[in-house]
């Protein structure tokens, strides 16, 4: 009996240490193993034109993370200062995921190519556990801080927000077309839009991207990526079309909605429950031959609100083969408003229900089996 007893106390002396040994030898293999990942992929031969920081570098060129720019769920954003005195956004990654493929898809994507309308990744620094991406500094911050501001301050003129629509179709178009590779970048939305000094719109954040061939219609996904509200049906329902870079048309789609009427998509203080979905209430508006309300408006901004809700329209229709390129977008965008026509249906959700154990549920609060037709419009 005494030995007994004797050996469950040693065992709980050291029953306790053992086991977090254990956890932290665990723990340890497995940052090893994302480390080796990533160091893998720099060492490759992938023609990076970034250059690469130690931690060292990084906390004298934030002042020691002394001003922080904003924070997600990749980690913290801090303004950085180089030698020359160039100003740069440092986006330290704090959350690792799947063997460091958010910090390598980032690099492999955006180190890789230059475009006027993304954001240039200056370097990026991976010692121990620090991981972090060097950016341009923008000054004049993200999207979203000007399409959902308050009525009267927001500084945008209604051209500038055109302006802006058609610089971010114009990245995406080239992410679709213009690389060696086709990269879809499954997260376009407002707080990924950054805007430089002379409010040049900047795609930023490729950390979900994929590359795939450029002759690759439809691409394979193990789960679904980006942000509620902005993510593409088909990622959901998988009855209505294989995925491909007419994802990325829906998600802009969005936007361009929520930049055309300077409120976000989903809105449930609205009084009257029709007005909750905006995409849903402004098109049954549109269908009873009524303008959208525009408050001060100038028959020119009219113009121009409506060809982007139109071209919105036609961007966020359910199936994927029923939405247009980027390159037909921007063709919509730069034409006349009288030469667009409403789809002729739009259909928010396909007849067949979602399966319960998909993983967000609805795509939307609104979704129910909701056709709405409407006849040809043309603009008055």
């Amino acid at each position: 009996c005494c030995f007994a007893g004797a050996f469950f106390q040693i065992r709980s002396i050291f029953g306790v240490p053992f086991l977090a040994a254990l956890l932290i030898y665990k723990r340890r293999r497995m940052h090893l193993s994302m480390y080796r990942s990533i160091e893998d992929f720099l060492q490759s031969d992938n023609n990076l034109i970034p250059i690469r920081y130690s931690y060292s570098d990084i906390k004298k060129m934030t002042s020691r993370f002394n001003e922080k720019l904003g924070e997600g769920g990749y980690g913290s954003v801090f303004k950085g200062k180089l030698r020359s005195g160039r100003f740069v956004a440092v986006k330290m990654l704090e959350k690792p995921k799947a063997n460091g493929q958010d910090f390598i898809s980032e690099v492999a994507t955006i180190g890789r190519i230059h475009h006027f309308n993304m954001v240039q990744l200056v370097g990026y620094c991976v010692e121990g556990s620090k991981r972090a991406l060097i950016y341009n500094f923008m000054p004049n911050g993200s999207l979203d801080k000007y399409v959902y501001c308050k009525e009267g301050s927001n500084p945008l003129s209604c051209k500038k927000m055109y302006e802006i629509s058609l610089g971010v179709a114009q990245g995406i178009e080239y992410l679709h077309q213009g690389c060696d590779m086709q990269i879809l970048h499954f997260d376009i939305k407002p707080n990924n839009i950054l805007l430089d000094e002379n409010f040049i719109p900047k795609i930023s954040d490729f950390g979900l991207a994929k590359l795939y061939p450029v002759g690759n219609i439809i691409v394979s996904l193990t789960a679904a990526r980006g942000t509620m509200g902005y993510m593409a049906p088909e990622l959901f329902y998988k009855n209505i079309g294989g995925v491909s870079y007419k994802a990325d048309v829906y998600s802009f789609g969005m936007l361009l909605m929520e930049m055309a009427s300077r409120r976000k998509n989903l809105k449930a203080s609205i009084e009257h429950s029709s007005q909750i979905y905006f995409p849903l209430w402004v098109s049954e508006q549109f269908c009873m031959g009524k303008e959208f309300e525009m408050d001060d408006a100038t028959e020119e901004e009219k113009k121009i609100i409506k060809k982007m809700i139109i071209t919105a329209l036609w961007c966020i229709q359910l199936k994927p083969s029923d939405r247009p390129s980027m390159n037909k977008v921007i063709e919509m965008l730069e034409g006349e408003v009288e030469c667009l026509q409403l789809p002729p249906k739009l259909l928010l959700c396909p007849q067949q229900e979602m399966p319960r154990d998909n993983l967000h549920g609805n795509l939307n609060p609104m979704c129910s089996n909701t056709e709405l037709t409407c006849s040809t419009l043309s603009a008055r």
